[in-house]
């Protein structure tokens, strides 16, 4: 009876270990097949036949289209510069300059991926509707209350994702280079919290 209990025990034990590697890597990723630059996240194969399963899992699970980085890029992010967790009580300042692209759009989600919830019902800025500085570059606010220009709203959500799509880039190749997503890719910085 004790080898039985020990035995069932080690199954349970392999099972949950084995079924919680599987789900980190397929909602964070590893080394194998995630880029990282700062706090944005790619997922490079996903659009790939030869895409390891983790990524093919996750793009299943999302239902997104797998469409090839010369037609699309997608980055996210779930901390801020300083490698610290976005949580939505907290001000951040996202500032970058305009993608050489088609099309372009970042946008703010809660934990589950899921646009956030309010009266303005403001969820993202894209390439058409942001509004510019004069030296060309743009601000956007994460807060949960409101503030000037390029505001997203973020009270009571539930953990806090950005995400940032890129259509059509103008020069695929160089745009997925690590080099230049460094030099392209916005700065996430928490100005306040609380």
């Amino acid at each position: 009876m004790k080898v039985l209990l020990k035995i069932v025990g080690f199954g349970l034990l392999a099972l949950v270990v084995g079924v919680g590697s599987a789900w980190r890597l397929i909602d964070d990723g590893a080394a194998f097949n995630v880029s990282q630059v700062g706090p944005w996240k790619t997922w490079p194969s996903e659009s790939r036949l030869d895409a390891d399963p983790y990524t093919r899992a996750r793009m299943a699970r999302s239902g997104q289209l797998p469409v090839t980085s010369s037609t699309a890029l997608t980055f996210t992010a779930r901390e801020d510069s300083d490698g610290d967790a976005l949580s939505p009580e907290c001000d951040y300042e996202i500032a970058g300059r305009p993608f050489n692209a088609l099309w372009w759009s970042i946008a703010a989600f809660d934990d589950a991926g899921a646009p956030i919830k309010n009266k303005a019902e403001r969820h993202a800025f894209n390439s058409k509707n942001i509004a510019l500085l004069p030296d060309g570059s743009f601000r956007v606010r994460l807060a949960p209350r409101a503030r000037p220009g390029n505001w997203l709203p973020t009270a009571d959500a539930d953990g806090l994702m950005l995400t940032l799509k890129v259509l059509k880039p103008q020069n695929a190749a160089e745009a997925g280079s690590r080099e230049t997503r460094s030099e392209i890719l916005p700065v996430i910085r928490r100005i306040a919290c609380g």
